[in-house]
């Protein structure tokens, strides 16, 4: 879906926003620190995931002294136009409507618009725990094939039941707690096994895409490789058995694939201890947009390319490299400054305190 019109009404900064979006190339957002940009990215996100790429709790998205906030997003999609409207309560159910029908669950409107986003916050993606490459890669899954929200939901769920019952149990191992722990393990067996081998499969998908994004970005800085290290070896029936003694006395479930790990390197060493600053953003840019290669390509559609004050977070030459390898499609990125020369925006706007001048 291409994104044509976006309207907000008491989200984050803004009272009233209509805003016209270039439906192909780049719109350029410019504007100070604190006026009101990202919240503009953050509200297309929303409209794609239903939720904030900032991991900004629902009451931070409403606008100060308001009870809800209103995100309207209209585009088209193989020449069909398409809806889709959010409203956010400070009280009560949210509302998801898809050309003014309302959604029984939100995960329904997943696949409808998709996103990439690269914000300041992703050198966490290398340099930070391995929680956040987890999410990465369920991410890309979700975009992929949205039936995978519903496969991580349900891990979640068995993982937290799982955990529930080792601490109520009290490091004692009884009839009752046994006869539970083995319907919980022959659960996590199956849809944790499932989830460990999608990701393991789109590891080898975005592994090749991942080092062409980063030579882009970094010529001659060494190669970009990707491995997926599960937390356990062989059968993971057979690794939990065996672990079921230390998970009572943590009271924790120690593997599975909330324990799993995508090891990142550059020229064979771990990027997150010995890659420069320079090196592990260059990294981080290359994980956003390999998936973006990777979901345009299995999707046959581009997912609309959010890029938030990427420039400052990158040296001169990094920064030339990335706009000369800008993907095609529709982009919208957010500058504080001017823009290094050779972009050329389809549209530029510029946002001061919550309102928009194009």
């Amino acid at each position: 879906m291409r994104l044509t019109n976006l309207w907000l009404r008491d989200f984050r900064n803004y009272n009233e926003l209509e805003l016209e979006l270039a439906p192909a190339g780049l719109t350029l957002v410019l504007g100070d620190n604190g006026e009101g940009k990202t919240n503009l990215l953050e509200a297309i996100g929303y409209l794609a995931t239903l939720s904030s790429f900032r991991r900004a709790p629902r009451e931070a998205l409403v606008r100060h002294g308001a009870d809800s906030a209103v995100i309207r997003g209209q585009g088209d999609e193989s020449g069909r136009r398409l809806l889709i409207e959010a409203e956010l309560n400070r009280v009560g159910r949210d509302r998801v409507l898809l050309n003014r029908s309302p959604l029984k669950q939100g995960r329904d409107l997943l696949g409808i618009l998709r996103v990439t986003v690269f914000a300041p916050d992703d050198l966490d993606l290398v340099k930070g725990a391995p929680a956040g490459r987890r999410r990465y890669l369920d991410d890309v899954l979700v975009s992929l094939h949205p039936r995978y929200e519903s496969l991580r939901s349900e891990v979640d769920r068995i993982l937290r039941q799982r955990g529930a019952l080792l601490r109520q149990a009290g490091g004692r191992l009884t009839a009752d707690v046994v006869s539970t722990l083995d319907v919980w393990d022959r659960a996590l067996v199956d849809r944790g096994g499932e989830l460990t081998a999608a990701r393991e499969a789109l590891v080898g998908r975005l592994e090749p895409e991942v080092a062409k994004a980063y030579d882009q970005l970094a010529p001659g800085e060494g190669e970009a490789r990707l491995a997926y290290q599960r937390s356990w070896e062989s059968d993971l029936g057979v690794a939990l058995a065996g672990a079921r003694a230390q998970d009572l006395r943590q009271g924790a479930t120690t593997l599975g694939p909330h324990r799993d790990e995508l090891a990142l390197t550059i020229g064979d060493l771990p990027a997150r201890t010995h890659a420069s600053q320079g090196e592990q953003r260059s990294l981080a840019l290359g994980l956003r947009l390999a998936s973006h290669a990777l979901v345009t390509g299995e999707t046959a559609t581009a997912p609309v390319l959010l890029l938030d004050d990427v420039f400052s977070e990158l040296d001169p030459h990094r920064s030339r490299a990335l706009v000369a390898h800008l993907p095609r499609g529709q982009a919208i990125l957010t500058s504080a400054g001017e823009p290094p020369l050779g972009l050329q925006p389809a549209l530029r706007i510029r946002v001061r305190a919550g309102t928009v001048e194009s």
